[in-house]
């Protein structure tokens, strides 16, 4: 199985959180900023139930398509914040009040954003293996 470089892991993880209609879906090139990660996803919900349902989406899909797991996750136990690290790239599920408070993105503002239409488009790929 070849390598997948984590701007496509990043790009599928967006889609897949964009079919099970998640919120604001940003992704955040953090790799010259920062030595945590090469990506961030982060998204938002509307209630805890969909932040959690949405995680255990992202991954059981993640699983499936690239036989990737995280090798670190965490959750409040309200299921307002989680979080799947993949290493290469970390996804932000938050519940949407949460997103308004932490303002990863305003933290983070000298990341590169990837912009909707190019993860979309470098996401088409992975279409192949969606289940309709």
């Amino acid at each position: 199985m070849e390598e997948i470089s984590s701007y496509k892991t990043a790009c599928a993880v967006a889609s897949v959180l964009d079919d099970k209609l998640a919120k604001d879906i940003s992704i955040l090139n953090i790799s010259q900023v920062s030595v945590l990660a090469d990506y961030f996803v982060i998204c938002s919900a509307d209630t805890p139930t969909q932040v959690k349902a949405l995680t255990e989406y992202v991954r059981d899909r993640i699983k499936k398509w690239f036989n990737r797991i995280p090798i670190g996750e965490e959750n409040d136990l309200k299921n307002r914040w989680n979080l799947l690290d993949y290493g290469d790239v970390v996804v932000h599920v938050l519940h949407r009040e949460e997103r308004e408070t932490y303002a990863i993105e305003k933290f983070w503002n000298h990341a590169l954003v990837v912009k909707p239409e190019e993860w979309a488009e470098t996401a088409k790929e992975f279409s192949e293996y969606q289940e309709q």
